[in-house]
């Protein structure tokens, strides 16, 4: 009786550890340094660091299956920092919209490439419309490279694990698909994914509540202020700047503020360099930001 209980507890205890997200990428569509920038943001820009687009790995250790969220441009140099005991391809993959930055990647499971067979993909409705009818995508449907699914209203449980994921359309500029952020809960634990947004206030939820909802909240920080592209008509890209957020999200008690972690910075972000006055502000304001290499455990 000892030893079923003993193994009863080390099973417990081990899925209560299973599964965690591994930040793969945090910068904006572009990357980092990004294409034709000459300024001091992209000339200073040492190499070895990682300027990747915004991505996320789900990693269930009690299936040894692990999840993308994100498929970047830069992928098939993210998908060498996964740890080395998972499958070398994703059991899914989970994208918000088809912006650059957040889908190119996919073209890598293609035959040219990795000729991946039948892998699920997460989107809205818009999105898997899109790719099943316009090309080079479609190619990727067609020979079964990927498998579309539209994201259920409801969410759904991730067979063969103890993970739930959630969608939230999200308004962002939709040219060719809806936007979405994602919610990943597992072990009573959950973290909140929204890395595009045109502005807080024009979401019909209430963003106060869903931080304070969840354990971990990574959130659009595209632009620190409006000052960063001065040639840019802000209006066209409307994030909400960092410094809107915080001001926002002033009210929040010092336990909810510590669960937001600013991601998905555009090259020219000060919060690149974590000595920058901007970091220093993030942080003494009570909040983080994702960097590359950051690991969230689900094991609440």
């Amino acid at each position: 009786m000892r030893t079923k209980l003993s193994l009863l507890f080390l099973l417990v205890f081990t899925n209560s550890w299973a599964q965690e997200i591994l930040v793969l990428g945090i910068a904006q569509d572009a990357g980092k340094p990004q294409l034709g920038c000459s300024k001091e943001c992209c000339a200073s820009w040492d190499p070895r660091e990682n300027g990747s687009p915004v991505s996320l790995a789900l990693l269930d250790s009690a299936s040894q299956q692990w999840f993308l969220f994100e498929a970047s441009p830069q992928i098939r140099r993210q998908l060498q920092k996964l740890p080395p005991e998972y499958p070398a391809l994703p059991a899914g993959v989970f994208i918000t919209h088809a912006h650059m930055g957040h889908y190119g990647g996919l073209i890598q499971l293609g035959r040219e490439a990795a000729n991946t067979q039948s892998i699920p993909l997460y989107a809205g409705q818009r999105f898997c419309d899109f790719i099943k009818t316009n090309g080079p995508w479609d190619q990727l449907v067609n020979l079964k490279n990927i498998v579309p699914n539209p994201m259920p209203d409801k969410g759904f449980g991730l067979e063969g694990t103890s993970i739930w994921i959630e969608a939230l359309e999200v308004p962002h500029r939709d040219e060719y698909s809806e936007t979405l952020g994602y919610i990943i809960k597992a072990n009573n634990s959950s973290l909140l994914f929204v890395p595009d947004i045109d502005k807080w206030e024009r979401w019909e939820l209430d963003i106060d509540s869903l931080i304070h909802e969840v354990d971990y909240a990574l959130v659009d920080a595209t632009f620190f202020d409006g000052n960063e592209l001065p040639n840019r008509n802000m209006n066209e890209i409307p994030h909400p700047f960092v410094i809107e957020s915080m001001q926002g999200w002033n009210h929040l008690n010092a336990a909810d503020k510590a669960k937001v972690y600013f991601i998905h910075l555009n090259h020219t972000n000060p919060l690149w360099n974590s000595e920058s006055a901007q970091s220093k502000k993030v942080e003494e304001s009570g909040f983080k930001i994702a960097r590359p290499g950051m690991r969230f455990p689900l094991n609440f």
